[in-house]
């Protein structure tokens, strides 16, 4: 295994770094105070659109894409290290347009969108003039299980008819979501992977609305989760992705890449949490010395610097077999990454807040956000018990000689 880095990415992961900390950091306040006064939570603010045409003005675009037709042509290996300083701050992702859905739909719709689709939806997302959201699971099943999906994608003639009910349905609140990755049923009788179609339905389609916005842990804003339905739309058959019955392993290919993202993001958000973890440390006194001093303290910040090591390297191992061996190849490092950033994230988060008091729980810091983040990884792109449900699979299948 190596994981140097290119002197490719060594460059941008220092234009990047300089870019966030020169541009979109000092820009932060302006953004939360553009959505304060709207009193939008899911406005967009005139100043991210700044930040968008400086980050494509320095070539900080794109960057997760590895087709060098679209995007920068990077490795999963070489994105890691700039992924986890977007992490780190919360508006880079989307001000170089790397946020999430839209990457994984960039990805799906790159690899399996007709021309027609290419024409008409990525290319305005490779272009960050719309945003795109992604509807998979539904309210009425355990959608952990995605052959439990019970939405209809029915043939009729040269279109398709959609009826759907979801929820958790990302970044459909953003008022320039245009656009929607549908996954549903379009052969009940077909074995349960190929049961499944993946479509594209734009939000101006007869009969789809997004009924509500569901707040994570009392916190609504930015693209948001919604529930939406689709009532009777009727799309034209250039929309399907890929084939007829091919939804399932799309499905696949799209959360593979999409989870060691969030992964490596979920790094950088430790990094940050830890950051400000040992600042407060240095400047708060109780019982006579600074928190630096206090041994439950310094156990706390030694144990989360031993964590994020640990899942870094981890991350980077996924990532390389991803480049060298292919998303199937790495389904174990990838589903074990999956658990151990949600729980790595989550663990130092809260021991920030823990050190900044009451402090921590407050808007006033990020911790309580990065918290929001770092709790719904645990189910973002399959739940832990899943992950760890495949994973133990795979060790106990090594002994299946010593079973009764």
């Amino acid at each position: 295994m190596d994981f140097a880095l290119s002197a490719r990415c060594e460059q941008l992961r220092e234009q990047l770094g300089d870019f966030i900390t020169n541009v979109v950091d000092p820009a932060t306040p302006v953004f939360q105070r553009q959505v304060e006064e709207s009193g939008d939570p899911h406005f967009h603010p005139p100043v991210m659109e700044e930040l968008k045409a400086e980050a494509r003005s320095r070539g900080l675009w794109n960057l997760f894409l590895p087709e060098n037709r679209h995007g920068a042509g990077l490795t999963n290996l070489e994105y890691a290290p700039l992924c986890e300083l977007m992490g780190a701050s919360p508006l880079a992702a989307e001000a170089t347009n790397c946020s999430a859905p839209d990457t994984g739909n960039m990805e799906v719709l790159a690899n399996f969108g007709t021309p027609l689709v290419q024409d008409q939806f990525l290319q305005p997302l490779l272009d960050g003039e719309i945003r795109s959201c992604f509807a998979m699971t539904e309210p009425w099943v355990a959608s952990s299980d995605a052959t439990n999906i019970s939405s209809r994608i029915e043939r009729d003639g040269d279109h398709y008819v959609i009826n759907a009910h979801k929820w958790w349905t990302s970044g459909a609140a953003s008022p320039r979501c245009k656009v929607a990755v549908v996954m549903g049923v379009s052969d009940p009788d077909a074995d349960p992977y190929h049961r499944h179609s993946m479509v594209v339905v734009p939000f101006d389609a007869p009969g789809f609305q997004v009924v509500r916005t569901l707040p994570v842990l009392s916190h609504d804003g930015g693209g948001g989760h919604c529930e939406t339905l689709f009532e009777n739309v009727r799309i034209p058959a250039d929309y399907l992705l890929g084939e007829e019955g091919g939804g399932f392993a799309i499905a696949q290919a799209r959360l593979g890449p999409g989870r060691i993202h969030h992964c490596m993001r979920a790094v950088g958000v430790a990094e940050r949490a830890l950051e400000l973890m040992c600042q407060r440390a240095q400047q708060r006194v109780a019982f006579g010395k600074p928190l630096a001093d206090q041994g439950v303290v310094q156990d706390n910040i030694a144990e989360s610097r031993i964590a994020i090591e640990q899942a870094r390297l981890l991350t980077m191992k996924a990532a390389w077999l991803m480049d060298t061996v292919g998303n199937k190849g790495a389904r174990f490092e990838i589903a074990a990454i999956k658990v151990v950033a949600a729980r790595m994230a989550t663990t130092v988060v809260d021991r920030a807040i823990q050190v900044f008091g009451g402090a921590g729980l407050s808007d006033d810091w990020p911790l309580a956000q990065m918290y929001t983040y770092a709790r719904t990884l645990h189910f973002v792109d399959g739940p832990d018990e899943v992950h760890k449900m495949q994973i133990a699979r795979r060790e106990l299948r090594k002994y299946e000689a010593y079973r009764a």
